[in-house]
Parts: structure tokens; sequence; C-alpha cells
């Protein structure tokens, strides 16, 4: 028996290795494309300027000192030791960070949370459950909503940091890569036509982004670990051919030495050497799509060895041959090996670029989530990797700024100060949100937290401050992008947000509805209407300037909600909300569907059966509940459920597919049913007809009410409506809105609300392409918003 014992679990450890091995292979290519081609110009870099009058060897072994203890204390020490174990559910990057803060603490400003949200298997931890008792410092923090407020204008300003590492990794990897074509001995091209032909490569790199990265993904690992390879080879041979003894420069008493030597000047060049760990955020951000395991196998087994191999190896080439700092990764090279090396860096080069470029979509997916970003087409690139996403607005913004960048600059020494900037910041906001999270979601003392910011933080403030010494000579390109995109995402979220508390202060009372009876004071027509709107209670002021409008409204209303939660994932079956709004002789409910950060939210076109099984379902529950406690009538705003759409268990519905057949002889058609004139049947053939690809992915379903289950009277009458209704076919109400400031608004307001989030609103996706709603079924209804 213990022999069996010991046999199965070998077997399982084996499997595991086997799995995590191939996880860290595959990570190569993703996670560490952009770290491992920094190479190609650190060096470059932190040689340039004033620190060339400096250059011996006592300066080339502090240098690679420098560059040795900062690989080993921010992206092994920090990121790998620490960082990666502050997943969100297997998610990583800022947003997962602020995403675990907002569920363990008050600071979300998602204006639509609710209670029931609390309650999604993906919101807690495993592990730590519910927030013991807040502390003074959480309390204070949740007081204070400017607090709340610079905690999301801090992450924000990280995104906007990533974008801008979009638009700079791409250029300085390819240009830096090109650029070994400039040497004498090879083909010695000007810098026009290394631009030149960096811009070709750039353009056909975005021109291929809508293809998706699982496409090319598996020559990704292949190229990375060629590139590794070889650098760290390369860097091995000079290692032993030109200055042996570079390995006394792994103690740190040479940046002593150095900083003694160089002064102010060596304190400016850490701008140079913090390009050595740019990249280092992609551990953490692309942590979703591998394990946390298998990106720290391959950092400390594969990444760190090669990269100090090489960075070893250059010191010591240089150490013997100083006048080569213009380009010393490709002159360090032997000159059998250049063209090979040359082919293996550009591609790695690009490797790097798509990874980032990836990255710069969830990014913004994610800010899209949080309310924070105009709408934007996004494509899921991948039908099994969860999470590939293409957004064509972002990808081609993100080619036009590379390409600006590229012909504007025309400078790798430039580019590289603005590169150092973006990445060190991004860094640093990661710093900080890390010593909330240890504090909130941890729970450990505040004196560790400390511990942690004040070490790792002062690391980085001393780049930092290097970095900023160098926003004169391109270092004030990415700040100038992070206001851009700042400025967007402010005024969107503040649009929004406006917009969300005028109908939140404007909505429909109860009392009112129950004024009008259960026809609403029209006539109800059959069919159903599904009114969509961001309220999660109440009923939104749209909906009393279509009754008063209108003669008529559907037979069953349904007030749907399309909200996001600061979860990463909302599992299927946690998805949807369904209640019940005012008596059930109103035939009125209440949709709110759950999406997290990092969902996409695809066309659904099986959306109106859910739908109709979520609701009967509902009923039913209702039902038995009512039947326990002896009392059959329900509250005007009851609870909320939550509602499995999987199949028809408990809902009294039987499900058949409906051939065309039985279509044609119900006179009615699989999308719209609510009139039999001949004039919309016509627009509905035409409009299948333009759509045959989405209409034929559409399940034609008829349900009927399940005979041999024995059912309530009433919940059978509410049944039979439903199924009339749905019979009758379904009309997709949304708002038409045009957002005015108030005639008392200052100057400030009036620009931001009457022009900027105008412009954005007129120039975006509207809502109900977002919401992938029929044209067919759609009636938009107009209404002017006073904020």
């Amino acid at each position: 028996m213990d022999e069996e014992i010991g046999g199965a679990a070998a077997r399982q450890w084996k499997i595991y290795c086997k799995t995590l091995s191939v996880l860290a292979f595959q990570s190569l290519g993703v996670v560490y494309g952009d770290l491992s081609t920094s190479p190609l110009y650190v060096y470059r870099n932190s040689l340039s300027g004033r620190l060339n009058a400096y250059i011996d060897e006592t300066t080339i072994f502090g240098l690679f000192s420098l560059i040795f203890w900062t690989l080993t204390l921010v992206p092994l020490l920090k990121y790998v030791i620490i960082v990666l174990s502050a997943d969100d559910n297997g998610e990583g990057g800022p947003f997962a960070l602020y995403s675990l803060l907002c569920r363990h603490a008050k600071f979300s400003l998602l204006p639509n949370q609710q209670a029931a949200d609390e309650e999604l298997s993906t919101y807690y931890q495993p592990g730590t459950g519910r927030p013991a008792v807040s502390s003074p410092f959480k309390r204070f923090l949740e007081k204070h909503r400017k607090l709340r407020t610079c905690l999301l204008l801090f992450v924000l300003f990280s995104a906007c940091m990533v974008i801008g590492d979009g638009v700079l990794t791409p250029t300085i990897s390819v240009l830096s890569a090109i650029s070994g074509l400039q040497d004498p001995a090879t083909s010695g091209l000007s810098n026009g036509w290394i631009v030149f032909i960096a811009c070709v490569v750039l353009v056909g790199l975005f021109a291929l982004q809508h293809r998706g990265t699982h496409r090319v993904a598996f020559i990704f690992a292949p190229i990375v670990v060629l590139w590794l390879l070889s650098i760290g080879i390369i860097g091995l041979y000079n290692i032993i051919r030109w200055n042996p003894r570079i390995f006394v420069a792994l103690s740190p008493h040479y940046i002593a030495k150095f900083f003694k030597k160089t002064g102010r000047d060596g304190w400016i060049s850490l701008g140079g050497v913090l390009l050595a760990i740019t990249g280092t955020e992609a551990m953490f951000a692309d942590l979703g799509h591998f394990t946390a395991a298998s990106i720290r196998l391959a950092f400390v087994g594969v990444i760190y060895p090669c990269l100090v191999l090489q960075y070893m190896g250059q010191a010591a080439f240089l150490s013997k041959n100083m006048p080569a700092v213009y380009d010393s990764f490709y002159l360090s090279i032997p000159s059998p090996l250049f063209w090979p090396v040359f082919v293996i860096a550009t591609l790695a080069a690009v490797v790097g670029s798509q990874a980032i470029i990836s990255a710069t979509f969830s990014i913004v997916k994610q800010c899209l989530a949080l309310g924070c970003f105009p709408r934007v087409k996004v494509v899921h690139t991948s039908r099994w990797i969860h999470g590939q996403i293409y957004i064509p607005e972002i990808n081609w913004i993100l080619m036009v700024l590379c390409l600006a960048v590229a012909l504007g600059f025309r400078d790798i020494t430039v580019i590289g100060n603005a590169y150092g900037l973006a990445c060190i910041t991004v860094m640093f906001v990661t710093t900080c949100l890390m010593s909330l999270v240890i504090i909130f979601v941890w729970q450990k003392n505040v004196l560790v937290s400390l511990l942690f910011l004040v070490f790792f933080g002062a690391i980085e403030a001393a780049y930092l401050s290097a970095a900023v010494m160098k926003v004169p000579q391109g270092g004030w390109a990415p700040i100038a992008l992070a206001f851009v995109f700042m400025s967007i995402m402010y005024v969107w979220h503040y649009g929004t947000r406006r917009k969300y508390m005028f109908d939140l202060q404007n909505k429909v009372s109860m009392k009112w509805i129950l004024n009008l009876g259960p026809s609403l004071g029209i006539m109800r027509v059959p069919g159903i209407g599904l009114i969509y709107t961001e309220l999660v209670t109440g009923v939104p002021a749209i909906f009393s300037h279509f009754v008063t409008n209108l003669p008529a409204f559907h037979q069953v209303l349904v007030f749907v909600c399309v909200k996001s939660v600061p979860v990463p994932y909302v599992p299927i079956d946690e998805r949807y909300l369904i209640g019940r709004i005012g008596p059930r002789e109103y035939r009125m409910y209440r949709c709110i569907v759950r999406y997290g950060y990092k969902d996409v939210q695809k066309d659904d076109e099986n959306f109106e059966n859910h739908l109709v099984m979520s609701i009967a379902r509902f009923v039913q529950m209702e039902a038995e509940e009512s039947a326990s406690s002896g009392s059959y009538e329900s509250s005007t705003e009851g609870r909320m459920a939550v509602v499995h759409t999987t199949d028809t268990t408990g809902t009294g519905l039987v499900v058949r597919d409906s051939t065309d057949d039985d279509a044609a002889a119900a006179g009615t058609s699989s999308l719209t049913r609510s009139s039999k004139s001949e004039t919309l049947r016509s627009l509905q053939e035409i409009y299948e007809l333009e759509n045959a690809g989405s209409v034929s992915r559409r399940r034609r379903v008829r349900f009927q009410i399940d005979e041999e289950e024995r059912i309530d009277p009433r919940v059978r009458d509410e049944l039979s409506d439903l199924l009339e209704a749905k019979e009758a076919g379904v009309a997709y109400i949304i708002g038409h809105s045009y957002v005015k400031a108030r005639k008392n608004s200052n100057l400030l307001k009036t620009f931001a609300i009457n022009y900027a989030y105008s412009f954005l609103r007129k120039n975006c996706r509207g809502p109900s392409v977002t919401l992938h709603i029929p044209h067919i079924s759609l009636i938009e209804v107009g209404m002017i918003y006073y904020v």
C-alpha cells in the first residue's frame, strides 16, 4: 500500500515538474523578451554624456557592479521573491494590486458596487477571507475621498506610463538591433538608413498585431532561448579573452569607488544603468498567462545567469577597448558570429516589443473596465488562451507614436532616457501599492510594510531622481504621453461619473410606479423590453421619459445593468444577478451582468435564452422561499439572487431546438417577432441576409412549460407570460444621452463636459455596439443630462 502511494506521488511530482518546465520555457518568449534585449543599449546609454570623461577600468568595473546589484536587488529579490506572491487570483500588475486593495478596504470609486459582489468566489484570496477589524490607518484612508481619488490617479498614472512603454520599447529595441549595421566593418550604413529600416520593421510589427500573439507564440520562446544562450556564451568568451579580473567587480566595494570618482556625473548615469532592468515589470504583469513558480524558475535558471555573464563580458571587453563605448555590444562579438547574432538580436527585439504591445492592450482594457477610458473595440484573438486581446484603435495610435519617436529623436541615447523614466515610474508605483497590500491584504505589521517601502523605495527613488535629471534630453516624452492619456482618462471618468450621479439622483420613485398600476398607465403589448441602465437599484429617469412619450410598452420589462467588479474574472455561473421590481403582476425584473477587469465582453448569441432561463429560475426560487415562509407576497424592490444559466434545471421549462419550419409556422423569426407586418418582416429578412454569420450562430430554441413538473398556478401564469413575451420578440432600449454642464458651472467644468467629454463620446464606440445589441431590435431614447 505504501509503495502504491509512493508511486502515485512520484508520478504526480513528475507531471508537475514537466508542466512547470514547459511553462517556464514558454514564459521566456512572452515575459522576458524585453528584459533579455537590454544588453543591446545599457553600456552605450550609461557611458554617454559627461561620464565619458571618467572612462577607465575602475569606472567600468564600478558600472558593472552597479548593474549586477541592481539586477539582484530589484528583479530577483523584489519581484521574484516578494511581489510575485501578491497575485490577484493568478493575475498581476498594478491593476491587480489596486483590485486587491479595493476588495480588502473601501478604496474603490466604481459607483455601482453592491454587497452581493463580495459573495463572488473570486472576491477574496484563498486563505485570507474577509478583512479583519479595520485599523486606524485603514479607516483614515477610507474616510477621505480625496485620498482614494489620489490612489486611483496614482494607478492610472502608472497605466499611462505602461502605455508610454508600449511606444518606447519597440522603438529602442528595434533601433538598437538594427544599429549593428552602422559598424564600418559590416555594411557601414548611415543613421538615416538605420532609422528607415527600423521604421519599416515597426510598421510590419504593428500591421501583424490583428493576427494575435498566439499565432506566432510557438516561435517566441526558441528565439529568446537562442538569444540568451548566444549572449551568455559570448559574455563568457569575452571574460576569458579580455579580462578575467572582472569577477572582482561583483563586490559592492566597486560601487563606492565608482561614486567617489565620478560624483554627481556618476549619479546621473544611473538613468542608463536602470535600463538593465527595463522589462522587469512584465514578470508581474504577465503572471496571468503562467504561474509564479514557472516565472521564477525561468528567471533564476536562465535569465539571471545569462544576463550577468553578458554584462560581465561587455565590461571585460570595454576595460581593454574603451573607444568601443558607442556600440560595445556588437563590437564585442567575434567577427564570424556577427551576422547570425545580428539576425537573432533583431528577432529578439521584435519578440520583446510584442510582449509590451500585448501588455498595453491589457492595460487599456483594464482602464476601460474601471470606466476610465473611452469605449474602444476589443477583439479576443485566441479561442484557447484567455486574455489575449487586440485593440485596433490603440494599435494604430501606438504605431504612429513609435514612428514619431523614431523619426523625431533618431538617437538611441535620447530614447533610452525617455524609456528609463517610464519604466522606473511603473516600478516605483508597484512598490508603493505593494506596501499597502502588505498591510491590508496580507495583514502584516505596519513596520514590515515600512521596511519594504523604505528599502526598495530608496533604491528606485535614486534611479528615478537620475532619470528625472534627463527630462530635457528626451525624458519629457513619457511625461508628455502620460499627460495626454491621463487627461483623456480623467475627463472620461469624471464625465461618466457625473452622468451616473445624475441618474442616481433622478431615479423614478417606486411610489410613482405603484400609482400607475400594473399597466403603467399605458398599453402593455406582447414582447420583452430590455432597458439598459447603469443603476443597480431603482428605476432610471429615462424610463419615465419613455413612458410619458409613448402610448405602449412591453408586456415584460427587464432593467439590464452590465457592470465591472474589481476582480479579474467572474465565473460564468456567478455572472447573472436577477431580482424583481414592483409587485409580481407588474412583470418587471432586474438583471445585473457582472464582468471582471480581465473578462472580455464577447457577443453572447444566446443572451436572450439565458435571460429567460434566469428569470424563470428566479421565479421558481422566489416561489419556493415564499411557500416556506407561508406568504406569496414580494417586496417592491426585492433581493437579488445569483442565478445559473448553464441549463434549465429548476426553471420549470423545457427547451427544444426550433426548426425553420416551426419558426415559419409560428410566423416568427429568430430575432424579432414583435410585429407581423409585412414591412418589418421584409426588414428582418434583409437584416438576416446581411448578418448571416452572426445569425447562424444563434441557437434557435423554443421554451415550453414542463407539464410533468408540479408548478404553483401563479408561477405557471408568470412563466406563461414570460414565454409568450419571448415568442413575441425582444426589444433593446438604450438611452441616447447628451451630457451638458449646468449653466452655473465654472469654466473648467464647462470645458471638460461640453467640449472634451462630448468630443470623446462622439468619437468612441457607441454603447449599443459595445453591448453587442442587434440593430434591428434597438430602440434609442434621447435625453439631455445637465450635470
